[in-house]
């Protein structure tokens, strides 16, 4: 019968001439050398070799095992089912845990739970973030509440290091029960279309062979990226890890760009389609967006850009999808992307143009009200620069509601072409004018009236809730201007010796 890596290690220690570190390392080598991992697919080894920077992984903890389970039998002779380290990742220092289906089916027990949590510690202390790759059956049964308050200590430790340090979960397999709750404490998961699975109850008590699968949990808002395999999700963290700074006191990531801050842009595509996308493409540097939930409520659009070499985050009503109405969904998508920006202190866009706030008997159920409290709560909350474009419609609450300065923005921008007030020309026609329609004087008279007179961005600059209204080709410098002048906002007020007393 052919021995199991720790029997092999065991006779080794025995034999004086191979008690070294090389020694283990190299019987461990070629344990895992024999691990196979699916079709397109990697092992645990070769997500972490595909994740880090060649040589620079060092890993811990690497020999910790189980103790005998509380029904007195002995441990599994396996070494614990999570690879954990440290290294660097495109040149940043990186924590990083993960499980290993090939030892126990990465089966969480009370001793991997140790091994995550000093790699916590150790990320929290250093202020560098953390990658979990997760891949697991579930927790090892024989241990019972053991494995079980293992999973509560990864979460305490996740909880504590929330707003600290980034956190990215990769889900290139499964992820189920209470390891799918830590993944969804994370800021944000990546899942793998292969054989990524993330969900609380299995698909088959479920009833749905779909539940977890990638597009499933795409469409449900929990995973903001996705890819087809392993290699492409680690690549997306990559990415990701390149906009975010490495802890909350270091302030949102500064690169040199090549991008003239002063160019001018075309903003032609975005005002014949309402797809606020194109503007985001063109304000920002080198037209690169880095669109997160991309298929979660997608008549809002939240990410990352980089704009004169500063990474903020970017929340935009997309009127090409649904009219960019202002759903349960779309305010729950948008507080999540501003409470994360602002905990990294990263800047934070608003671009508005939208029908309005949803009109409907479903959205009354979400309950609309309360997560339009919570889009409230996160802009009137944040302390990071806050910078509002209105693009095109923005009336009634959703003025309110979305980046406005009474709200707590910064600086607010109108495009000369936008339309704000308490309701739409249409509307307001209909509900105030109608008696005034006559041969003479037909709607499309009253309504253009109406906007020309009430509805453009003149009467809300007077009101001074609109700081400039600027032509559509102006939005990138202009931005890019404000973004200088809030760089130093979350940072120390400067402190007064004493008043220059007039002598």
């Amino acid at each position: 019968m052919e021995k199991n890596v720790s029997e092999m290690i065991l006779d080794a220690l025995k034999d004086a001439s191979v008690k070294t570190a090389s020694a283990l390392r190299e019987i461990f080598g070629a344990a895992e050398a024999k691990a196979t991992a699916p079709a397109d697919c990697l092992t645990a080894r070769g997500r972490i070799e595909a994740l880090f920077d060649e040589g620079t992984f060092m890993e811990s903890g690497k020999f910790v095992r189980r103790t005998p389970d509380e029904m007195g039998g002995t441990a599994d002779d396996s070494f614990e089912g999570v690879i954990c380290g440290w290294g660097s990742v495109c040149g940043k220092l990186v924590f990083a845990f993960s499980q290993d289906y090939s030892r126990t089916k990465g089966a969480l027990t009370e001793a991997q739970a140790a091994k995550i949590e000093e790699i916590y510690r150790l990320a929290i202390e250093n202020g560098a973030p953390v990658i979990g790759i997760f891949d697991s059956a579930g927790a090892l049964l024989p241990e019972g509440v053991r494995a079980l308050a293992g999973y509560s200590r990864i979460m305490n430790c996740t909880s504590k290091a929330s707003g600290v340090i980034p956190q990215i979960a990769i889900i290139p397999g499964t992820c189920a029960g209470s390891a799918s709750v830590i993944a969804g404490m994370f800021d944000f998961i990546i899942i793998s279309g292969t054989k990524g699975n993330v969900s609380f109850n299995a698909p088959f008590v479920l009833g749905n062979g779909d539940a977890g699968k990638s597009e499933f949990v795409q469409k449900s808002g929990l995973a903001a990226l996705a890819a087809k395999n392993d290699g492409e999700c680690i690549g997306l963290a990559k990415l990701l890890l390149s906009f975010l700074p490495m802890n909350n006191m270091e302030g949102t990531v500064e690169n040199f760009s090549r991008d003239d801050a002063n160019r001018l842009i075309d903003i032609s595509a975005f005002e014949s389609t309402g797809n606020s996308k194109e503007l985001i493409k063109a304000i920002a540097d080198d037209a690169k967006y880095l669109e997160l939930y991309s298929e979660y409520a997608k008549e809002m659009t939240v990410g990352l850009i980089s704009l004169n070499g500063t990474v903020c985050g970017v929340v935009a009503n997309n009127k090409a999808e649904a009219g960019g109405i202002l759903t349960a969904g779309a305010a729950r998508k948008a507080a999540r992307m501003i409470t994360f920006c602002d905990s990294f202190d990263i800047p934070v866009i608003t671009i508005l143009d939208s029908e309005g706030p949803d009109v409907s008997l479903e959205a009354e159920a979400s309950p609309y009200a309360a997560e339009l409290a919570k889009l409230a709560f996160a802009y009137s909350q944040a302390k990071c620069p806050m910078i509002t474009l209105i693009a095109g419609e923005a009336y009634g609450a959703h003025f309110s509601l979305m980046g406005a300065k009474a709200l707590g923005a910064d600086v607010v921008l109108a495009l000369d072409s936008a339309k704000i007030g308490v309701m739409s020309a249409r509307r307001a026609v209909a509900f105030l004018l109608n008696d005034k329609i006559t041969e003479g004087t037909t709607r499309a008279d009253l309504e253009a009236k109406w906007d020309s007179k009430i509805g453009t961005p003149v009467a809300a600059a007077s009101a001074g809730e609109v700081d400039d209204i600027i032509d559509g080709s102006e939005a990138r410098q202009r931005i890019a201007g404000a973004l200088m002048m809030l760089s130093a906002k979350s940072k120390c007020a400067p402190s007064r010796r004493h008043t220059n007393m007039p002598l």
